[in-house]
């Protein structure tokens, strides 16, 4: 799909879809086959999953529930994924608590029903799906981040992306109270706020989480995120930045690649004075 609609430039595709995003998703999600299932199957069976075990058993359903939470980079994470579930995130020993990340506790505190059972399956007699308005909230926030992804897509032509995803997930994700290290907690919004404020995302991500936050907080100013008008205006001058300085598909840093997740070298890794190479990363960061 297209990154902009027929015509329009990606500031007026932005206004157009902003205005009522939730519609033009579920629009999408209907065209696209694979997301149209994912759905199909997420509302069949998520009223009948009552465990941390039985969702990372349900692909489909996995996929739609870290899709709808913004974490869809951790579907091969199950152990963190599971973690997550089913470890207390008031805890000071959880890996939520212990990451400060806001979408991972946002993510754990969701399933607070499996955090509170103490059996190793995490069972509960109820399914947090079991409440229709949390099916449907779910549904449609994993169809606007399949709608976003596929806005994402880079022209075949330049090759380059139209920002369009990443400024419509901006405006609906962004609140007035984040601080810097949510914004470099979430990939998406780190994007839109290193473009913004002049730095090249796949230049700024060779860099570790010190120094990007370095820099970052002499760069950015937390009144521009002082209300609503506020964060779509940012997300308009994302999207003006594009087109003066555009950018190709690259691979996104999440804050496990910061931390060498990847496999790849990165110095943060020696303030915890451990090794990419380590048997259990996650373990050890957050252990």
């Amino acid at each position: 799909m297209s990154g902009t609609i027929s015509g329009l430039s990606p500031v007026s595709t932005y206004l157009a879809d902003e205005s009522n995003e939730t519609k033009a998703a579920e629009t999408y999600a209907k065209t696209d086959s694979t997301v149209s299932n994912y759905v199909k199957s997420f509302e069949e069976t998520a009223p009948g999953i009552t465990s941390a075990d039985a969702l990372l058993k349900n692909y489909k359903a996995l996929t739609v529930v870290l899709g709808a939470y913004g974490l869809s980079s951790l579907a091969s994470e199950t152990a963190l994924v599971k973690d997550l579930l089913t470890q207390d995130p008031t805890s000071s020993t959880s890996v939520a608590k212990k990451s400060d990340n806001a979408t991972w506790l946002k993510f754990a505190e969701a399933f607070s029903a499996w955090n509170e059972v103490s059996t190793s399956s995490s069972s509960s007699s109820t399914s947090p799906f079991a409440d229709p308005t949390a099916l449907e909230s779910t549904v449609s926030n994993y169809e606007q981040q399949a709608y976003e992804t596929s806005l994402e897509s880079s022209d075949s032509t330049t090759g380059t992306v139209s920002g369009v995803g990443n400024a419509l997930y901006f405006t609906r994700s962004m609140t007035t109270s984040m601080t810097l290290d949510d914004i470099m907690s979430d990939s998406k919004l780190l994007t839109v706020v290193e473009t913004v404020s002049g730095f090249n995302p796949t230049q700024f991500g060779a860099l570790n989480y010190d120094e990007q936050k370095q820099l970052l907080s002499k760069a950015v100013n937390l009144t521009d995120f002082s209300s609503t008008k506020k964060i779509q205006q940012y997300a308009e001058r994302y999207l003006a930045t594009l087109q003066y300085a555009p950018q190709t598909v690259t691979k996104t840093n999440t804050l496990l690649s910061l931390y060498g997740a990847d496999g790849s070298t990165n110095s943060t890794l020696s303030l915890f004075g451990i090794t990419s190479s380590s048997t259990s990363l996650i373990s050890q960061l957050f252990g």
